[in-house]
Order: structure tokens, then sequence, then C-alpha cells
């Protein structure tokens, strides 16, 4: 197995692109490989994205910069933002390169926000910066981009392309486990993947914001946005979802009994695992969410126990290139502990009992450091 940092079959063959060491730690320095790709760098108006426009530039690569106009909402934060779309125009300039936006709003809406109001309506968990992956940046722009012509296209993602023994190739974690952007990625087939670049995998993002302050990148220190973007800050979730949905409230029921023990305002915002905001009596045990029934407007409640599963079903599970067996790791959330695991047929057994997962959240299984497949938790 090789990593490629990126490789992109195309015209050209070949081409290796991602960070080698420098003088002074990783310089971030790009290798041209056998020839200069044309590159479309997605750019948030981040310091991630910008430096990979960056690094691809300074290795001699056709780079053009698009930002996706994917929101155009009341959103106030994340790459939705009036403020990031001029801060990748502004770092485009200072490149020298051009720079475009796309507006992808309708796919956004549909795709990503529909989804996210869907869920929570059934019950669900969404992770909408995985549809967003899914559905806009890996999907409708790498579409848009083969129609224009270009070879690649990059993103600012912490992740890194492995090619195998076999050629085929699996995203693998980045290089600053605390930023690692995996689990978000899991769902790239052998077609994007053979066409994606993910320049600053290989960097920390310590060495991500020192790179972009030497090249006098306006977003060397921007602050990293950790909210879902289209969600203002001054009105929130609960705001968002009543303006698109009807709220229904709830009864909150003991797992084992079935008693009455309080009511909640809305079922739709309430997630197995949660503890706080059932409006229960105070005194007692702690108890957790177990099970959301928003068809009949009921959440069950339980004692920490009921919260540790044996494993879990899976929908729409997905291997990178084929089913892996024997011992996995399965992580659930973005910045999980990764657990050990087997997957037969629809169902995954960990290897120890395990904190119950929500519905809805992604289950990325992992052979070492490499995405093999994911799925979706439905019970």
């Amino acid at each position: 197995m090789t990593q490629e940092r990126g490789a992109v079959a195309g015209e050209g063959g070949e081409v290796a692109v991602g960070a080698r060491a420098g003088d002074e730690g990783r310089s971030g320095a790009v290798t041209q490989g056998e020839g200069a790709l044309k590159v479309l760098v997605a750019m948030s108006g981040g310091v991630d994205s910008s430096l990979a426009a960056a690094l691809l530039h300074d290795a001699g690569h056709h780079v053009v910069g698009v930002t996706m106009k994917l929101w155009g909402g009341a959103g106030d934060r994340g790459c939705c933002s009036v403020s990031d779309v001029e801060d990748a125009r502004r770092v485009a300039d200072h490149l020298g390169i051009d720079h475009h936006v796309f507006n992808f709003a309708e796919d956004f809406e549909a795709k990503v926000v529909g989804h996210y109001v869907e869920a929570h309506g059934e019950g669900r968990t969404p992770n909408p910066c995985i549809e967003c992956n899914r559905h806009l940046k890996f999907d409708r722009l790498v579409r848009r981009a083969r129609v224009l012509g270009f070879d690649a296209v990059a993103t600012g993602h912490h992740a890194r392309v492995v090619r195998r023994g076999d050629g085929t190739r699996r995203v693998a974690r980045g290089a600053d486990p605390a930023k690692d952007q995996s689990y978000v990625l899991h769902m790239l087939d052998q077609a994007t993947l053979a066409q994606a670049l993910f320049p600053v995998g290989e960097l920390t993002k310590a060495e991500v914001r020192r790179l972009a302050a030497r090249r006098g990148l306006r977003t060397a220190a921007k602050a990293e946005s950790q909210d879902v973007c289209f969600i203002p800050s001054t009105t929130g979730r609960r705001a968002f979802l009543g303006s698109r949905m009807a709220l229904h409230p709830g009864r909150v029921v003991d797992a084992a009994s079935g008693e009455d023990l309080g009511r909640v305002d809305a079922v739709e915002l309430v997630t197995v695992g949660q503890r706080r905001g059932l409006g229960l009596a105070g005194g007692g045990a702690p108890r957790y969410v177990v099970g959301v029934d928003t068809a009949t407007s009921t959440v069950r409640v339980g004692d920490p126990a009921r919260l540790v599963v044996d494993g879990v079903d899976l929908g729409d599970l997905r291997w990178c290139s084929g089913p892996v067996e024997g011992p996995l790791l399965a992580q659930c959330s973005a910045h999980g502990t990764p657990r050990p695991a087997t997957v037969r047929g629809d169902r995954l057994t960990w290897s120890a009992p395990s904190r119950r997962v929500a519905p809805g959240q992604a289950v990325v299984l992992y052979e070492g450091d490499e995405v093999v497949g994911g799925a979706v938790a439905v019970a």
C-alpha cells in the first residue's frame, strides 16, 4: 500500500500531491509529479482551503478557486456567510488565481437542509456536514468540475488518500488526530477518490496556520466554525426547525415500567443519550433518553445501563471497495473514540458492550487509519 496524497488519474497520468517534510518540520511543499494539473479548489473562506489552494499553486498547478453559495437564509456562521465568500475571494486575489462563485443553493436546500429537517421529524440525529460532502462538495461540485475540464477537485479537509496494492483507494485519517475529518468523507467512492486532493492532510492545524501566515494569507488566524452553518446563532435550532415543521409536545416515560415521568416541549428536538431538558423531577437517579418515537410523541428514558448495548443495526451500508471481514474499528461521531467491532450483514456487533448509537448517526468503519465503509445507525 502506498500513500498517494491525493493521486489523480488524468491525461497526464498519476500525479502525487501532498505535503513533505522540510527544514522547519513539514514545509507544505506539494510535489508536481508528471505534469501540471488543472485543479478546482473549493475555497470556503477558511485557512485550510486557503492553504490548499496556495500549496497547489506553489507547485505549478493551474489552480482556480470556487466558493459554493449554498445558503440564502439568515445563517451567520460556517462557510455560508458573505464574509466567508469575501475572504475566499481576497485569498484568491492574493495568490493571483481566478475565483468564482457557484450557486448550489437549491441542491443544498433539498439535500442538506431538507434532510436535516426530515431527520428531526422522524426522531433521527442528522449530520449536515456529511450530507453536504455527499451531495455538494463531492457530487455536484465534482460533476461541474468534470464538465469544465478540471483534472481534480481539492478541498481543505484534514484527510489523506491511500492507494492499495490492488489499485483501489481509501480515505485515511489526517496527520492531526484532533482535526481528522475522514469520518465525514467516508462516502467517497473510487471514481471520486481518483479525482480528490487533500493538500493539508499531512499537516497539523498548527502547521497549516504557520504556513498560511508565512504566505501572508488573511485567513491564517481565522477562527474555525463548529456549528451548523444554516442555523443563526441568535435564534438556534429550535427556532429554525419550528419555522419549517410543527414541533409537538411529548410524554417522557420509563422504559421499563411505562410510567409517565414528565413532558418535553418538542419531541423532535430530543436525541438518544440526552439527559437534560426532559422535565424530570430532580433528586432521583440519572435517567437518559433510550428511545424517541415521534409518531406517538413519546420519549423513553432509563438508567445508564439501558444505554449499553452489544451492537447496532445498520442502514445504507456501503463499502469503499468491497466488504471487509474480521475485526474493524467503528466510529460513531466526528471526533468519537473508535471502538473494536465486527460487521455481518447489516448488523454491527461491538467487541465489548458499548453506548447506544442514536438513530441517524453515521457509523464509519476503519481498518487501522483507513476508512473501509460506512452506514447509518437505524436501531
